[in-house]
């Protein structure tokens, strides 16, 4: 695992980036807001259970990587260094509004499902993925594989969280919500600081 000063910068990115509006909150608050808590919590951890996809395809693949080709590790943390920093401009130059839409009533069963299949073909969560859970990775502090797959539960328990909070909130308002808000801007903006930042220093300490 990270030091303690890496570990609570990846917390502050992840949680950014979980309260930053995206398809997965998105879909989550719809649920909420058009069947109720039950649907929308239900939706949330389709979500979760998405994202653990990705942390296993991350954690096997970076292993075999590193394992196969040693110069690997300092060619994906420059790559992801530069996707970050790409993301926080993106984040910064944004003026995009996204709007829940009212989707058609599901059972449980499917809406868990369509949460799960929401996340996991998402292409935009397997890049940061990729480029964001690698980046806290000390090959000398453990087996690289075992690392990712911390750090992305960790990921993963604080996203159920915030979505968990989200769906609750959107049943009871009922109400849409955007990225475009206030507040949503805020964190966007908020966002893009900290991933620029994290992924000048990922860049800059790659070259020591």
């Amino acid at each position: 695992m990270p030091d303690v000063h890496s570990l609570l910068l990846f917390l502050a990115a992840g949680l950014a980036l979980n309260f930053t509006p995206g398809p997965d909150m998105l879909y989550v608050a719809a649920r909420g807001a058009s069947e109720g808590r039950a649907a929308g919590i239900v939706s949330a951890l389709g979500i979760g259970a998405g994202t653990l996809v990705h942390i296993t395809l991350v954690a096997l693949g970076l292993a075999a990587l590193l394992a196969a080709v040693p110069v690997a590790y300092t060619v994906v943390r420059i790559a992801g260094a530069i996707y970050l920093i790409y993301l926080g401009v993106r984040a910064l130059r944004s003026n995009s509004s996204l709007t829940v839409e009212r989707l058609q009533p599901a059972s449980l069963g499917t809406i868990f499902r369509q949460g799960v299949i929401t996340n996991v073909l998402n292409p935009k969560v397997a890049l940061f993925f990729l480029a964001f859970l690698p980046q806290f990775v000390d090959p000398a502090r453990g087996y690289p594989a075992l690392q990712v797959v911390a750090l992305g539960l960790l990921f993963d328990t604080t996203g159920t969280v915030v979505n968990l909070a989200v769906a609750i909130g959107s049943s009871r308002a009922a109400t849409r919500l955007r990225a475009g808000s206030r507040a949503g801007a805020a964190l966007q903006k908020l966002t893009g600081v900290l991933f620029i930042g994290l992924g000048l220093r990922l860049a800059l300490a790659s070259r020591r």
